[in-house]
């Protein structure tokens, strides 16, 4: 008997005329003006303090196909300048995200990897008269700042000479003082009507143990003054930030400008947002801290993480990422989008599997049907691709289906099960219902009916036309599973446009576990692997399966129903 295929991504093909964007633009044009020695390099530069949601994916998407359209290179840099928040875990799994997207970095660095030049570099502000040590307090050094229709005031400690400031500077790294007690200025414009010029921090004092330099320091790089040199340092030609980053261009183009160091430049492009979720690490880990949800990985989550373990696949996300465009103005995508993407992918590449998805399944009882006798029918594997083939599921006297396929009082135009009303078993036997059997409480427990041996799919020669197909599966093979049915993790669509707690949004019935019963063919599955369930949606096997117990997730739906259901409600 022929196998269930397996499942392989598939990059799905660029269309073959698209514009270019704005940042292609750029670039092309400092390819034709020989800028940078006609190199491209980029960076993908994450903070390991929680795993990558979909908006990274979207811009290592950017990064690496730049990179790879221009026969350029992309680095990974973990921008690791906050020991308190970061970890090795979010290192791994930072890794994991940007190789199973189907990228390969040409060089793996951190921020840490250049304390000791960033140092050098802040040395070299102090001794141009460019840096201060300032002993204000967090509070103070608010207040200073101005607001951005009045100037600020300058620090009292400006005015050091520059041995005080290297004196000092120097005892900040040689850990002599505490947390919050001084920290390193840049010095440029308390009036400058950027708020970031207006005298920016550029190290702060905190006695924590990092994740790769241990001890060594007791002082951090602010990520303004890390991001731009680290660029210059990697000499990337082209670094790629969200918008929020854009007020922030002039600060890293004059940190290089007074360094006199190699001018990487900054472009930026609008971030993506999603409907009927969060993109916000502070909120996402809020969900994981509080129980909201089982963890980064929960399928619900917009982690990259969750998402991979919902069925989604990589090819679906470039897709993803390369229909929604890179814009600079920040918009909010359609979460359908998303689903349209897998659609389009599984509806060609996955088998299509029989799964009565039902706590409380109809045996359907034929009555006529040998005693003991098990027929092998043949089911397409996908009728996408002919080249999938078909494989032999068991048919018995007894079967399920599930009991929204009968109705024993159907409207006109009903075409599934009734009383006295025939319907086709998915590439078995068309069936005839003869008698409804109900429990003490008025319960159905049983259909009993007739099977028609001549309509065989395939070889029917009965002359009867049926409307309805309905999917089953046979009692005595059927293999019992959990199947976990996810849906949109908030109720409202911009939850940044709500007033209130966004945690008061989070869908009630997100999550639905039921029982189901699958075909014999599914204990084989493994890990990852995905179906199409007939008529019912796309599944994938969860990491939570073992050789006793199935665990289906639900990765998308045949078609979008939240909308419909949004109308109900």
């Amino acid at each position: 008997m022929s196998e269930i295929p397996n499942n392989t991504d598939i990059r799905t093909p660029a269309p073959a005329e698209r514009s270019l964007n704005f940042v292609e633009q750029i670039v092309e044009e400092d390819l034709a003006t020989g800028k940078n020695g006609g190199r491209v390099h980029t960076r993908f530069p994450p903070e390991p303090n929680g795993y990558l949601h979909i908006g990274h994916a979207k811009s290592i998407c950017l990064n690496f196909g730049l990179a790879d359209k221009y026969g350029g290179k992309t680095n990974l840099r973990f921008d690791d300048t906050n020991p308190v928040t970061e970890d090795t875990e979010y290192v791994e799994s930072i890794k994991a995200d940007v190789r199973w997207l189907g990228f390969e970095w040409e060089n793996e660095f951190y921020a840490s990897d250049y304390f000791d030049q960033l140092y050098e570099f802040a040395e070299k502000l102090i001794q141009k008269g460019l840096a201060y040590v300032d002993d204000s307090t967090a509070e103070e050094i608010a207040a200073q700042k101005g607001t951005p229709t009045e100037p600020g005031k300058e620090s009292p400690y400006r005015s050091r000479s520059v041995e005080e400031n290297l004196d000092l500077f120097r005892r900040m790294k040689a850990g002599e003082f505490p947390d919050g007690a001084k920290v390193l200025r840049a010095k440029i414009d308390m009036a400058a009507p950027n708020m970031h010029f207006r005298d920016p921090i550029m190290y702060r004092i905190k006695h924590a143990h990092h994740h790769r330099t241990g001890d060594k320091w007791c002082i951090y790089p602010m990520y303004d003054f890390a991001h731009g040199q680290s660029d210059s340092i990697e000499q990337i030609t082209h670094s790629l930030c969200t918008l929020e980053f854009e007020v922030h261009r002039p600060l890293y183009d004059w940190y290089i400008q007074q360094l006199e160091i190699f001018p990487s430049r900054q472009i930026e492009f609008a971030r993506l947002n999603l409907t009927y979720t969060v993109m916000s690490k502070r909120k996402l880990l809020q969900l994981v801290n509080e129980g909201h949800v089982r963890g980064w990985d929960d399928p619900r989550m917009p982690t990259i993480a969750g998402i991979r373990r919902r069925g989604f696949t990589p090819a679906s996300i470039r897709d993803f990422a390369d229909r929604i465009g890179i814009a600079k103005r920040d918009n909010l995508i359609d979460v359908g989008l998303l689903e349209f993407c897998i659609r389009e992918e599984l509806n060609k590449t996955t088998a299509r599997v029989m799964a009565v998805v039902d706590e409380k399944p109809l045996r359907v009882v034929l009555t006529n049907y040998p005693v003991g006798q098990v027929d092998e029918v043949s089911i397409e594997n996908n009728p996408e691709d002919p080249s999938s083939g078909h494989r032999s599921v068991p048919f018995s006297r007894e079967v399920y289906i599930e009991r929204d396929d009968f109705m024993e009082n159907p409207p006109k135009k009903y075409f599934r099960l009734s009383p006295g009303g025939m319907v086709r078993l998915k590439g078995a036997y068309i069936i005839k219902c003869e008698e409804v059997v109900k429990d003490n409480a008025g319960e159905i427990i049983e259909l009993r009916c007739t099977y028609i041996p001549e309509s065989r799919s395939g070889s029917d020669t009965s002359g009867i036309n049926v409307k309805g197909t309905i999917h089953w599966v046979s009692v005595a093979h059927a293999v019992e599973a959990e199947v976990r049915l996810y849906d949109r993790l908030l109720t409202v669509e911009d939850p940044s446009a709500e007033e209130g707690d966004f945690k008061s949004f989070i869908n009630p019935n997100s999550l639905e576990i039921v029982r189901a019963y699958v075909e014999p063919t599914l204990k084989a599955a493994k890990t990852g692997d995905r179906f199409q369930f007939i008529r019912k949606g796309y599944f994938c096997i969860d990491p939570d399966s073992t050789d006793e117990k199935l665990v289906f997730n639900r990765t998308v739906t045949l078609k979008d129903t939240w909308a419909k259901e949004q109308k109900k409600a």
